[in-house]
């Protein structure tokens, strides 16, 4: 039971315990009081007769109408006269009635007996009679009945008033403990919350600021722990110039971009590099050749700023040689891209920020999953070769054809859209172990469409093209239902990813938590994971959070690790696991740098309970250093392969 309602009923209890000992000692002060009324009013009325039935004491017609006279008034029980020499009853009048409107139990509770009084009759000096009168008690039990009835209501209604009014002033006073409850279930489910409203009640203000302290010193801990990684992740990953990627960062992502995967799309790379460098650092000066760097590094951040371009990397890898990994992209598209860098640099050009005409050069380069990084980098750099040759643009495009597909947007669109409407979709399942023991936490679901001989497509080729039809969210239901139902079939822990879409779009989310509310009995087994490339802002974020948890479907956090700066927006948002990005998981056995960072990543979510789980978990040695490091949970072709659901 809880503490508002043991003191509510300990009040209540007390307002009974009072109100009963205040009305009984109510009802008995009037009853003794009622008595000496009766007692004295039949005294006085006993005297009065004896002194008016003196002068006819030997008339006993005329005391008989005497005594008729004071009886018929009705507030007697009996009157006699009595001959004092023989006791013989001279006259006698009595009355049995009871009293009217007072239930018989009251009567028999109070036990209001008659009270009497006497007095003589003389003849001169000589005694003759005595006059006994008894006064009746049914209007004293008529009035103590009143009284008692108007006592009851007027102490029941003082005992409900108290009751509400006690209620609503322990509930107001013990709201704080509501509050600190509800802090600490959200400290529970990963979120430090503090609460901005302090009790004046000093116990429970002392607890309230000492929950507050607690969460604000996790929150610096955890705050402290994601500054130094990000630090950590800067040293490491960064260019200290321009702010881009580094060359090992690049090493990294291009490495994991041609891992053949569900999720990897073939694509190009660009490769730019500054014309006559060493001749700008001459002529210019080693500043304005810096701050030409540091505005090409301001292009190309521009360019990933734009929708749909979350997953490309652009990076410095040395002097005045930049990349730009774009996964993804078509042919048509890397040509449109090439023209508006162009048009980039010759506005540098035109700003006096290079003498060179052109600024630089840019090679383009098509790339897919399983080719090797060296032959990649070569194309890139025979692509720049002829685009150094050029005379009328500063470009060249070089593909592999073998690996770019024939069909086009057109093709592409009737596909897909004939997938999805007649449910060509096939569910592909990839195991997700602990680094201890290996028991299975849960499976990611995949997806794969079937073309029209049947074959199963993998998502990293139709992925690209569904999110330029703009058909994102689309598949997202699709996905969701398709995986709800699959669970009602095999109730086994399920993890689903939503697109950038249909986090920003207010109509798709809305049909999203519908689907959700409709299957809350699955909530348990479903957690639904978003990308950290398409956070949307904190406040919608909060809001997605509390939407999908108010329903019961936990929320989790995947190919995390590139912004790290966003780690300090994690402490309220309850989530069921961080997802590291496999760019830091891949060889961390053999580079230090990469340990260092998971170790960082580890230490500041370890301050809020906040399970890991990596991502492309390729060798026993790096499942080795994840065990060694404390994460939770990995996934990757180590720990399975992704396939369609069997008996598990």
């Amino acid at each position: 039971m809880s503490l508002l309602k043991q003191l509510f009923l300990a009040i209540c209890l007390f307002l009974v315990v009072a109100f009963t000992g205040s009305f009984v000692a109510s009802v008995e002060t009037s009853r003794e009081q009622l008595l000496s009324q009766l007692r004295s009013h039949a005294q006085d009325a006993a005297t009065a007769l004896g002194l008016s039935m003196a002068p006819h004491v030997d008339d006993p017609a005329m005391l008989e109408l005497m005594v008729s006279s004071i009886f018929d008034s009705g507030y007697f029980a009996s009157i006699r006269v009595v001959d004092i020499a023989d006791g013989t009853v001279v006259v006698e009048r009595s009355n049995e009635a009871r009293p009217e409107n007072v239930p018989g139990w009251f009567i028999d509770l109070v036990n209001l007996q008659p009270e009497g009084g006497d007095a003589l009759i003389m003849r001169g000096w000589e005694q003759a009679a005595r006059v006994e009168v008894l006064s009746h008690p049914q209007f004293a039990l008529a009035r103590l009945w009143d009284s008692a009835i108007g006592s009851l209501l007027w102490l029941l209604l003082c005992g409900l008033v108290s009751a509400i009014l006690g209620g609503w002033l322990l509930r107001t006073q013990l709201r704080p403990l509501d509050n600190m409850v509800r802090q600490a279930q959200a400290i529970t489910r990963r979120e430090f919350l503090t609460l901005p409203r302090v009790p004046r009640t000093p116990e429970l203000k002392r607890v309230v600021l000492a929950m507050n302290q607690m969460v604000d010193k996790l929150k610096t801990l955890f705050a402290e722990e994601a500054a130094r990684s990000e630090k950590l992740r800067a040293e490491a990953y960064q260019d200290s110039l321009t702010g881009l990627a580094n060359r090992r960062q690049f090493d990294i992502r291009l490495n994991n971009q041609l891992v053949q995967s569900e999720q990897n799309a073939e694509g190009y790379l660009l490769l730019l590099r500054v014309n006559d460098l060493a001749g700008l650092n001459q002529r210019l000066g080693g500043q304005r050749t810096d701050a030409l760097i540091e505005a090409l590094g301001e292009q190309l951040r521009n360019l990933l700023s734009a929708p749909g371009r979350s997953k490309w990397l652009a990076s410095r890898n040395r002097g005045g040689e930049f990349t730009l990994l774009a996964p993804g992209l078509s042919g048509d598209d890397a040509d449109h891209l090439a023209n508006e860098i162009s048009d980039a640099l010759h506005s540098l050009k035109q700003t006096g920020a290079s003498d060179c005409e052109p600024v630089a050069h840019l090679g383009i380069a098509a790339f897919r999953p399983g080719e090797q990084a060296t032959a990649v980098l070569g194309r890139a750099d025979q692509a720049l070769a002829q685009a150094q040759s050029h005379t009328d643009r500063c470009w060249a495009r070089l593909d592999d054809f073998t690996a770019q597909s024939n069909q086009g947007l057109h093709d592409w669109r009737g596909w897909i859209d004939d997938a999805l409407n007649q449910g060509k979709l096939q569910l592909y399942f990839q195991p997700v172990a602990e680094c201890h023991g290996g028991t299975v936490m849960q499976y990611k679901v995949l997806a794969r469409l079937l073309d029209a001989q049947g074959e199963a497509v993998t998502a990293g080729r139709f992925l690209p093209w569904i999110e330029r039809l703009g058909w994102s969210a689309r598949f997202d239901l699709a996905m969701l239902e398709h995986s709800l139902q699959h669970l009602a079939r095999h109730p086994r822990p399920l993890a689903l990813s939503l697109s950038a879409a249909t986090l920003r779009n207010a109509t798709d989310k809305a049909r999203l938590l519908e689907v959700l509310a409709r299957h809350a009995e699955l909530a348990h087994l479903m957690t639904l994971e978003i990308d950290e490339h398409y956070l949307p802002p904190p406040a919608e974020l909060e809001a997605l959070s509390q939407s999908i948890r108010g329903l019961g479907f936990n929320l989790g956090l995947q190919h995390f690790g590139g912004r790290f700066s966003l780690i300090g927006n994690l402490t309220h948002l309850g989530l069921a696991y961080l997802k590291i990005d496999g760019t830091y998981i891949r060889a961390i056995d053999q580079e230090s740098d990469k340990r260092l960072f998971i170790e960082a990543i580890y230490r500041a979510t370890n301050s809020i309970d906040l399970p890991l789980i990596a991502e492309m978990v390729e060798t026993q040695g790096e499942l080795a250093v994840l065990a060694e490091l404390g994460i939770h949970g990995a996934m990757g072709r180590l720990i399975g392969a992704p396939t369609p659901w069997s008996d598990r």
